[in-house]
């Protein structure tokens, strides 16, 4: 190879052999940077802002692994580095909130939350469906209606006004212990139970929000709704409004606006219609379905709704069971606008 130094005619010093490589070098990268494009990532396109709702995000225990892998304590701290501004609890049998439970441990339970700085959005029960308040065997309408009177004491003792109550059911299809109850005969028990609770709720202050179930063959449109809450002429009867057990066959924006001011609380339940299972796991996980939601958060906004949206969901995840919590903390910034 010829070396330059060596080359015949005027003598190249190695100064300017190095200066004019560079010059060549750089005009070669010039070169390339106009010709090539851009190694800088292009900005993300920005994003329409979604409108801003003042609904409060409300997460339902079922969502969490309690008892068996959490406190109750541990769930509520969770809710609340989650970022959700209320919790809604569940009575049962055996755990925290239970007929073994008194005034004294839902005074404390309160003063927990209050120090965690997490609200109780609402106190919810299934003791309504193995004692269901239309069922044809008595004792269990009457063991019924005694749980439900100690939920409206227990809400009472916890500072929330918010129990959902299921008034009664034609058909339990996930239950093979209900016999089925005609039409109009559930319809007459179910207002007879929530007259006799009544007085009490008043008195406590506690609003007994009646659930549209739509599985249970009962107050299956908003107008029958209306009719049944109505009936009572008291405050303290309203609805519990949940999105997805109507989802089956009709849609959630379309019952809201019928109800109106009716609705006192909300159940935020993700459905999906492409499936063909209609059981318990025909609910998905908030954003994994076909819910119109944008419909949705408008119905309630154009009602004049600023309380609680809590999701409601049965299957803890098995292993790392904070991510579905943080997901549907983070789904429900979203859909109100706080992101």
């Amino acid at each position: 190879m010829l070396n330059p130094f060596d080359a015949p005619g005027p003598m190249l010093t190695r100064r300017a052999a190095i200066s004019s490589a560079l010059a060549s070098a750089g005009g070669a990268a010039a070169f390339a940077q106009n010709a090539a494009p851009s190694l800088t990532p292009e900005p993300a396109p920005k994003r329409t802002p979604a409108r801003r709702y003042d609904m409060k995000k409300s997460i339902n225990l079922w969502a969490f692994p309690y008892p068996d892998k959490m406190s109750l304590e541990e769930c509520l701290r969770l809710a609340k580095a989650a970022g959700f501004d209320g919790i809604e609890l569940n009575y049962d049998l055996e755990n925290d909130l239970s007929p073994k439970s008194g005034t004294a441990d839902y005074v404390a339970l309160r003063r927990l939350a209050d120090k965690i700085g997490i609200a109780i959005s609402g106190l919810c029960s299934f003791l309504f469906w193995p004692y269901p308040l239309t069922s044809h065997d008595p004792e269990k309408r009457s063991r019924g209606l005694e749980l439900a009177a100690k939920m409206t004491q227990a809400a009472h003792d916890l500072g929330v006004q918010n129990l959902l109550v299921v008034p009664g059911a034609v058909h339990i299809p996930w239950r093979t212990d209900y016999e089925p109850v005609a039409n109009d005969v559930c319809d007459r028990r179910a207002r007879e139970a929530i007259a006799r609770l009544l007085p009490a709720a008043e008195k406590l202050g506690v609003s007994l929000n009646i659930e549209n179930i739509f599985f249970n063959g009962y107050l299956m449109t908003p107008q029958e709704m209306i009719d049944f809450v109505d009936s009572f002429h008291s405050d303290h009867v309203q609805v519990h409004f949940d999105t997805g057990n109507i989802m089956l066959f009709q849609f959630p924006e379309h019952w809201i606006t019928i109800l109106g001011k009716r609705i006192k609380n909300v159940h935020l339940k993700e459905f999906t219609k492409k499936g063909t299972d209609h059981s318990l796991e025909a609910f998905r996980p908030l954003l994994d379905g076909t819910t119109n939601w944008p419909a949705v958060l408008e119905a309630f906004a154009a009602t004049g709704y600023h309380d609680y949206l809590t999701f409601e969901y049965f299957h803890p995840y098995a292993h790392y069971p904070e991510a579905l919590i943080f997901q549907t903390g983070d789904s429900l910034d979203r859909m109100l606008g706080r992101k």
